[in-house]
């Protein structure tokens, strides 16, 4: 069995990449990973929230990218190894909502989403493939609790994070053979910007506030922190044998 002190080495020595991670969950997640002593790139369109982010913590570094754009993972991966020199765990963190009932949906709206929600990320990872096998590296999933239920007007998000989980099942089986494993945290009502990045008015975020806290067990809101922790844990060398798994992080919404 493999001591402790080695485990931590390597945990030291990681080079994590993070879409999304200017403000919530990629943020909280950027920070936790530095914390343990990662190089963390965190990404994002723009760069002021990511600076934001890298604000006091020296193992964080901005890359700015739209990660929708031609040609834009394999600038990220290249970018990355060039400052590097490896690439460890590659968080698929990014994720807009753009709600609507199904005939108001258009190609403005759907189109983004399944660009940012469901392309994204797999053309980030199959850029990333040579160097998460050089490193027996690990991918998780950013997905939604929410998407394994009906969710009312925004189909199109969680058809997007349901297809995630998806790929996170079938990625594993495909890359293990390759030492790569790929696993997906799936949140639920968590204290993030999101709700105002959609545009909603205070009136309906409270709203939706209310409806998310009569559907959690736990009957509160949960914390960035809490999923940033999730992930952390499922990319750690400890969890090396676990591949597959969607962890929820929800306060008990999907068993209620």
């Amino acid at each position: 069995m493999e001591n402790n002190s080695n485990s931590i080495a390597r945990q030291d020595s990681r080079v994590v990449v993070i879409t999304g991670a200017g403000t919530g969950i990629g943020r909280a997640t950027a920070r936790a990973f530095a914390a343990e002593g990662a190089r963390v790139v965190v990404v994002g369109r723009r760069i002021e929230p990511l600076v934001e982010t890298a604000d006091g913590h020296e193992r964080i570094t901005p890359l700015s990218a739209d990660i929708t754009g031609d040609g834009e993972p394999e600038r990220i991966v290249q970018e990355v190894l060039t400052a590097h020199g490896r690439l460890d765990v590659l968080v698929n963190n990014a994720g807009i909502v753009s709600s609507g009932p199904l005939g108001a949906l258009g190609p403005g709206v759907i189109g983004p989403q399944i660009a940012t929600n469901l392309l994204a990320p797999i053309l980030l990872a199959r850029a990333a493939l040579p160097a998460l096998e050089n490193s027996g590296g690990v991918i998780v999933n950013v997905s939604t609790a929410i998407g394994q239920r009906g969710w009312p007007d925004n189909s199109v998000y969680a058809a997007t994070k349901s297809a995630l989980d998806s790929l996170t099942r079938s990625w594993a089986v495909e890359l293990a053979p390759r030492g790569i494993r790929v696993t997906a945290v799936a949140p639920g009502a968590i204290a993030t910007p999101i709700g105002a990045h959609q545009g909603l008015t205070p009136e309906r975020l409270a709203a939706l506030r209310a409806w998310q806290l009569a559907h959690t067990p736990l009957n509160r809101i949960g914390r960035p922190e809490e999923v940033a922790w999730a992930i952390t844990q499922l990319a750690a060398p400890d969890a090396s044998f676990i591949t597959g798994a969607i962890l929820p992080v929800d306060g008990g919404a999907v068993v209620a």
